[in-house]
């Protein structure tokens, strides 16, 4: 678009009607993409979508067992392992990175983690020092025949102290936790492990004191699991609608939100309340194929998470060209916007000849035969053949191939209305070294 464009600037085109013919064009495209997708209801697509992301059907399958399980609204991450291979793991219920204060809480020294059953769970946005601070409410637990998690701002000293020795006695099981995050990010993250459980945050903001705190204000769970770096509360006392209710207003907040790294922030929150945690482990021989793998796997998932979103098109760039097709035959414009409607016309071929052009073919020819194809079908370039590219999992999602649409057209549009471009010079190349003298043979 970009080397186009400038071509017809520089042939006296005005840039901002080939600005707007791109964008009216592109508008259409996109239009007739979403008419063609379709919708995205089986493991098998998610599989066949990752597949072709990542080259690998082995992962494109463990990403969508991964999908399938902790849902649409779940978190799949993808981590390093010293082992070699891939392999998933799967978190129940609501998992954050803090682990237990002291390692004298654990229950089963041998996996090195704290499980409590049917426990209570005292949620405090304040540092907890001053044993006489927890000690009504947690007489009252004891008196319940419960164990007791703990997650405040900070456990030490005089309190901290006395829950281990009751622990080491045998008196009362209790773990302390740090609460996870910072600032408004920790109130917000305390706020969903309260509704999920079913208790409040005890803060003297809201004039609730620990000293005076009762059992019905604390947090309820079936199982809560404590490792040295983690928490894991699985089913959580906490009432379905004030859930959903909570679920929808994160969802809110994800739409309002113009900061990257706070919408990602708040999608985990989301999935933490509503669906679950995934983790990809990807393990490999060498360093370098490690972190290739790893970010192969990255990409798939973003492009199988995409797919679930708005559905998949044809792939093979078939999707762009025939929806091109669709799209010019009802546009009607003139003058120069033509020209910059014409423009995005020969670029979204461009994939397909690609394509085309690395299995060996005439890019012209092929581009040609799969416009006069039937919708969807067109060139499997592994095999040469013409086919229906759905029913050969030969697909894209349908959001990946609108947001590549939309950028190009966006750079382009900016590249020609620029009238000049400031950059930093490039230093000056530094003379090579003069060769040393040598012997002479």
């Amino acid at each position: 678009m970009v080397r186009e464009g400038l071509r017809n600037v520089a042939a006296g085109a005005d840039p901002i009607s080939l600005k707007r013919g791109i964008e009216k064009a592109v508008k259409a495209v996109i239009e007739e993409l979403h008419k063609n997708a379709k919708p995205v209801e089986t493991k098998e697509q998610i599989a066949a979508t990752a597949s072709i992301s990542a080259g690998d059907t082995q992962i494109g399958e463990l990403i969508a067992e991964a999908i399938d399980k902790v849902g649409r609204e779940g978190v799949v991450t993808v981590e390093e392992s010293n082992t070699f291979g891939i392999e998933l793991e799967l978190t129940e219920g609501m998992r954050f990175d803090k682990g237990y204060i002291s390692a004298y809480m654990v229950t089963d020294p041998e996996r090195q983690e704290a499980v409590l059953e049917d426990a209570y769970v005292l949620i405090a946005n304040s540092k907890i020092s001053n044993i006489k601070d927890i000690l009504p409410i947690v007489d009252k637990v004891i008196q319940a025949n419960k164990p007791l998690l703990i997650i405040a701002e900070d456990i030490d000293g005089e309190a901290l102290a006395t829950l281990i020795v009751n622990k080491i006695r045998g008196i009362f099981k209790s773990v302390a936790v740090k609460a996870p995050g910072f600032g408004d990010r920790r109130k917000a993250m305390l706020q969903d492990i309260a509704i999920l459980t079913g208790g409040q945050v005890i803060s003297e903001e809201v004039g609730l004191k620990l000293e005076s705190a009762t059992l019905d204000l604390l947090g309820r769970a079936r199982k809560v699991v404590i490792t040295k770096d983690e928490t894991t509360i699985v089913e959580g006392a906490g009432e379905a609608d004030m859930i959903s209710g909570r679920v929808e207003q994160i969802r809110r907040e994800i739409d309002n939100t113009d900061s990257d790294y706070d919408r990602e922030k708040l999608q985990e929150r989301l999935a933490k309340l509503a669906g679950g945690v995934a983790v990809i482990k990807a393990g490999a021989a060498t360093e370098v194929e490690l972190k290739e793998r790893k970010h192969r796997i990255e990409d798939a998932v973003r492009n199988a998470k995409a797919a679930v979103e708005e559905g998949i098109v044809a792939g093979g760039g078939v999707a762009l060209l025939q929806a091109g097709k669709a799209a010019f035959d009802r546009l009607e414009l003139t003058g120069e916007e033509a020209v910059g409607a014409n423009i995005v016309r020969v670029a979204i071929s461009a994939p397909l000849k690609q394509i085309a052009l690395n299995a060996g073919l005439e890019p012209g020819v092929v581009a040609e035969k799969v416009a006069g194809l039937p919708s969807g079908h067109g060139l499997n370039a592994a095999t040469g053949e013409y086919v229906d590219m759905l029913k050969e999992g030969i697909n894209d999602p349908v959001k990946v191939t609108r947001s590549a649409l939309q950028n190009a057209a966006s750079i382009a549009g900016l590249f020609l209305t620029t009238e000049a471009v400031v950059v930093e010079k490039p230093e000056p190349a530094s003379a090579p070294a003069a060769p040393q003298g040598g012997m002479d043979y």
